[in-house]
């Protein structure tokens, strides 16, 4: 996880907000990837903060796109039989 801090913010502040964000993404299933503090003022803070998202590697046969699991035997072949030029 990437924390980026802004500001005159104290470690235990930090480390608070941390463990809070990390609380409401667990509770949607998801888990925290980065968060942002900026103090914007000595009472106030913006916390910006998103989701940790695994890649889907999306291919293109006969004009479809899909990930590769969702191939029939026939897309599946093709992919196979591919060329790699360099």
């Amino acid at each position: 996880m990437r924390i980026n801090v802004i500001g005159n913010i104290s470690q235990t502040e930090v480390d608070g907000i941390v463990w809070e964000e990390e609380l409401r993404y667990a509770a949607r299933g998801k888990q925290l990837g980065e968060l942002e503090i900026v103090e914007i003022s000595p009472e106030e803070l913006e916390v910006r903060s998103r989701a940790k998202t695994a890649i889907k590697r999306v291919r293109r046969i006969t004009g479809y796109l899909s990930t590769v699991d969702r191939f029939n035997d026939a897309k599946q072949a093709e992919l196979a039989d591919r060329v790699v030029h360099n």
